[in-house]
């Protein structure tokens, strides 16, 4: 008889076997995050990568994010614009103050380098915007929601005016070096205005609101991205790009000449810009067939 309960008992027994691999079917969940291995890997499956920028919701659909206050989001947003304003509005100014001694390269590393940090810096508070047509445009193609776009842009035009002021404490009367003004006529300037900061909202969305993007690259290839557009259009109109950028100096140095063109071109070349990639980007439901790589393409 106990022979025959032993026996029952084993059959009854799982048999154990050793913990599944992470990556396969019933493997262990780490943190809340499916591991996977080399072998399992499938880009398809993955969940969607938490991006640093920005930290708005990177398209209609809503992903989980961290609640952080607006007040939080105006904080970053008035630092991230203030590092901007004062570093891009300082190399003209410095440039001035010593008969030329930066070129034109310089004074791009001046912005695109600010930009670069402030997005690593302050990206997953704020979003790090740092400019009015970018919000305009995203809260056109509703990736920002119109309700924060008045404070966002008070906070940025309020931040731009400090940084302006406090370039003037410093360098006096060289704030004028620092204010963008085209030496070509209206039009030319207003369409090299409009494509440059198409460019570059062509790449923000990109990097903003794809997955497919390398979003964790997104402060590389803005700044990169800024760098570019001043090296083409610094001589010519500044290369602005941003409403805000303008504007400080501007009213630092009580200079307002052609300032209707800052405000409208850039942003006229945001929206089409970044309405331009969200045409042409890949949709969640679209699938690739597989084959050779195509350049860059995953």
């Amino acid at each position: 008889m106990m022979m025959e309960m032993a026996a029952e008992s084993e059959s009854e027994t799982p048999v154990s076997s050793a913990p599944a691999t992470p990556g396969t079917p019933g493997g262990l969940l780490f943190f809340g995050r499916h591991q996977l291995d080399s072998a399992s890997y499938d880009r398809k499956q993955m969940p969607p990568r938490q991006k640093c920028f920005p930290a708005v919701n990177a398209t209609t659909h809503h992903f989980p994010s961290l609640d952080v206050s607006l007040a939080r989001k105006l904080g970053a947003e008035f630092v991230g614009t203030f590092v901007l304003i004062f570093a891009a509005t300082a190399g003209p100014v410095v440039n001035q103050k010593y008969n030329n001694v930066d070129s034109v390269i310089e004074n791009a590393l001046c912005s695109g380098l600010a930009v670069m940090i402030v997005i690593f810096a302050a990206g997953h508070i704020s979003g790090a915007h740092l400019n009015p047509s970018l919000t305009i445009a995203f809260a056109t193609l509703r990736y920002f929601p119109w309700l924060q776009v008045p404070a966002y842009i008070a906070t940025q035009v309020s931040a731009s005016i400090c940084a302006s002021f406090a370039i003037k404490a410093i360098f006096g009367p060289f704030i004028s070096g620092g204010v963008t003004v085209p030496s070509l006529n209206t039009g030319q300037a207003f369409a090299l205005e409009f494509l440059i900061t198409f460019n570059l909202l062509f790449v923000i969305t990109a990097v903003a609101t794809d997955t497919r993007a390398v979003g964790e690259l997104a402060g590389v290839a803005v700044g990169a991205t800024v760098m570019l557009n001043i090296l083409i259009a610094g001589p010519s109109t500044g290369g602005s790009m941003n409403p805000v950028r303008t504007l400080g100096p501007a009213v630092a140095a009580g200079n307002y000449r052609q300032l209707w063109l800052y405000l409208v071109a850039p942003t006229l070349g945001a929206i089409v810009g970044a309405g331009t990639y969200t045409v042409v980007k890949l949709r969640g439901d679209e699938v690739e067939v597989p084959g050779p790589l195509s350049g860059f393409r995953r």
